[in-house]
């Protein structure tokens, strides 16, 4: 249930598997952000950032064909 985690900043912390807190989520700065993303159809995240521009670049060099 117990098991001490393999981390170097947290040698000695004993963590409960599954067991989770996000200060971001408690004040609703996560859930914010998904609604802006959600209303505007621009991706919050790095990584959906990264995806939509490359499929913007992919469609304009294409001429805009998607793939099936």
């Amino acid at each position: 249930m117990f098991e001490k985690s393999s981390n170097f900043a947290s040698k000695n912390k004993i963590t409960m598997k599954g067991l989770t807190f996000s200060l971001k989520r408690a004040v609703g700065i996560s859930g914010l952000k998904t609604k802006i993303a959600r209303k505007t159809g621009i991706p919050t995240t790095k990584q959906g950032l990264e995806r939509k521009i490359g499929q913007a670049v992919l469609s304009a060099v294409t001429g805009g064909k998607k793939r099936k």
